[in-house]
């Protein structure tokens, strides 16, 4: 038997250090981990002998779980996993402990086989957010990093707690908009599907009724009639050019050139921008304020941030934020001449600067901005049902008209005869 003295952290983060008596070093991780504690560096305490740390990246061996290649989880999976680990923990269970469990309960996207690849890393004496870092497709960046922060500050409960809470809001937030758009799509689809058949299969059908008259056929008859005729020769065509149409805008939409353009109307465009700009702003307000109560670094915050909001012209006035926070300058300074964020936001963010809690303000924001989405939400869509329907209707009114128009005028030339 040696002896192997070691670093190591508890569930909550904290570092402490001991020796313990064992056969061989991996027989000495193996004592380290059973008493709940994941070791940062075993060492045999042979006088003299050099230290030989924890590899940084555990190799599963053979007969371990390997993780299947899955999809994105959802935010709601995420916010699940990360409150079921907060509760393990906060109820007293060591990490492995907690792991170990974790990988028996049902977690949604994220596989029970994640769960032990975790729990082989964190015996093997690796951090847990190092572990998580090898799985970016379904850890982001921001949960790494808020993790890192936890473990070093000996708050890994509570940072779960807060990733769980952030990343209920962002379901919810994303939820609403979902729920709220899906009327109208359905109107919008459905309405031009039905005048797409009406004019290219049911009305050219109709108006062979008038062919062969000899009566003069209002203006809206002969309007239809056109469009009846052109509709039932070219269908066609029209659907092939609806679809290279898509796919040239989709191209187009997608080079960083339309990108730009897309996300720069989208903010500005009437209706569209009252639930684009609180939900964006909500966005980085809620990831930022959690960066930094977590105490990561302004910068680091900013930048990862910056991945977080998924528009390109918000993008940009966060990278020029950073360039400015670099330069010596305050947050709400570069975030005013940007001229992307409103008033609300640079104002309150100096708010937060005076009184030095710029993460209550960020709190504030997020908060704010998602009220503002949710009352824009049922504005927008008790507007957008109405108008869709007034459309369709006025379509299919011009139809009705212009048939009974035809059908007006071929009764009065045959009462007159």
């Amino acid at each position: 038997m040696a002896v192997f003295k070691y670093t190591a952290r508890d569930a909550s983060g904290k570092q402490t250090t001991g020796t313990v008596n064992a056969g061989d070093r991996n027989g000495a991780v193996e004592q380290i981990s059973s008493q709940g504690l994941f070791p940062i560096n075993v060492s045999e305490d042979g006088g003299g002998s050099l230290s030989k740390p924890v590899k940084s990246v555990a190799v599963l061996p053979d007969d371990a779980p390997r993780p299947r290649r899955r999809s994105k989880p959802k935010l709601r999976d995420l916010a699940t996993y990360s409150r079921q680990l907060a509760n393990l923990l906060k109820a007293g269970m060591p990490l492995t402990s907690a792991l170990s469990s974790m990988a028996n309960l049902q977690t949604g996207g994220i596989s029970p086989e994640v769960s032990q690849s975790l729990l082989h890393d964190v015996r093997e004496g690796r951090n847990l957010s190092a572990a998580m870092g090898d799985y970016p497709d379904i850890f982001p960046e921001m949960y790494i990093n808020l993790l890192r922060a936890g473990e070093s500050a000996g708050s890994l409960v509570e940072v779960l707690q807060r990733l769980a809470h952030h990343y209920e809001r962002f379901a919810k937030v994303r939820e609403m908009v979902g729920q709220a758009l899906m009327y109208p799509a359905f109107v919008l689809g459905l309405g031009c599907t039905l005048i797409f058949v009406f004019m290219s299969f049911i009305l050219p059908r109709f108006m062979k009724i008038f062919e062969g008259m000899k009566v003069t056929l209002p203006l809206s008859t002969q309007i239809l009639q056109g469009l009846s005729n052109f509709f039932a020769t070219w269908w066609l065509a029209v659907l092939a050019g609806i679809v290279v149409v898509s796919f040239v805008l989709r191209g187009y939409l997608s080079s960083p050139r339309g990108r730009e353009w897309l996300h720069g109307w989208i903010l500005q465009a009437p209706l569209i921008k009252k639930i684009v700009r609180p939900n964006l702003f909500g966005q980085f307000a809620g990831t930022l304020g959690q960066l930094l109560r977590s105490g990561v670094p302004v910068l680091t915050a900013l930048k990862i941030t910056e991945g977080v909001v998924q528009n390109v012209v918000l993008q940009e006035a966060i990278a020029l934020t950073r360039e400015g926070v670099t330069d010596g300058k305050t947050l709400a300074q570069p975030l005013a001449k940007s001229g992307v964020f409103d008033k609300l936001m640079v104002d309150l963010i100096h708010i937060g600067e005076q009184t030095g809690d710029i993460p209550a303000s960020l709190d504030n924001l997020a908060e704010t901005y998602e009220n503002e989405l949710e009352s824009n939400l049922r504005t927008v869509t008790t507007m957008i049902g109405p108008i869709l329907i007034v459309f369709i209707a006025a379509v299919v009114a011009f139809m009705l008209v212009g048939v009974l128009q035809a059908m007006f005028k071929i009764t009065s030339s045959i009462g007159a005869s």
